[in-house]
């Protein structure tokens, strides 16, 4: 599989082998969704909490006698269906939605993604970012003279601080480092720009693992 190189000027310096076995592997959609609604079930923060009859305060004697009033017993005013009762049916903040997914399959998925966004002309190179001081305008003008995309996903392999902050402010960039690659921001952002030295880390922990 060949991707195209560019320099930070953002011309097109040559194209550059990546690895097959990441880049060129069967695309399995059914994968990628599981794996896709594994990573968001994973992420999520269970704050919805409401009590049961049990928890809410008040309620210790009956409303009124057992027998003889013609209406129908109750044993207490804090049951679901008496105004400021308890939830019978409602959230509660120890729910568990973690879902589990082998590791095989999720580096499956994951090639799956890169595959499909290389298939599709989504996925490139920039040899190096080499800048000596912390400058957004720097970042948006070689964004300006690459291949344009919406959504710009900047995977290194190891941290730049100065391309980090140079791009945190600008809108639908990202930086990522490559071991953090992960099946939500491939399917979010529509251009992955590989710094070079990123795709051969890509593979040690990939593949050769």
């Amino acid at each position: 599989m060949n991707i195209d190189l560019y320099s930070q000027k953002g011309e097109k310096l040559k194209t550059i082998k990546v690895s097959d076995a990441i880049f060129k592997a069967e695309i399995n959609e059914g994968l990628m969704h599981q794996a896709l609604v594994r990573q968001h079930s994973n992420a999520r923060v269970n704050l919805a909490h409401t009590l049961t009859k049990g928890e809410v305060r008040g309620g210790g004697a009956k409303p009124y006698r057992q027998k003889g009033t013609g209406r129908a017993r109750q044993g207490s005013i804090r049951n679901p269906h008496y105004k400021g009762g308890g939830n019978a049916m409602a959230p509660r903040n120890n729910r568990n939605f973690e879902k589990d997914m082998p590791k095989k399959q999720r580096r499956k998925a994951l090639f799956s993604a890169l595959s499909l966004k290389a298939k599709d002309g989504g996925i490139a190179a920039l040899d190096k970012y080499d800048a000596k001081e912390i400058k957004t305008k720097h970042v948006v003008e070689m964004l300006g003279k690459l291949p344009k995309a919406r959504r710009t996903l900047f995977v290194l392999d190891k941290k730049n601080e100065i391309l980090e902050k140079s791009a945190k402010n600008i809108p639908g960039v990202k930086i990522l480092l490559v071991n953090y690659l992960n099946i939500a921001d491939l399917a979010k952002y529509e251009k992955v720009l590989f710094l070079e030295p990123a795709l051969k880390k890509a593979e040690e922990i990939f593949v050769k693992k």
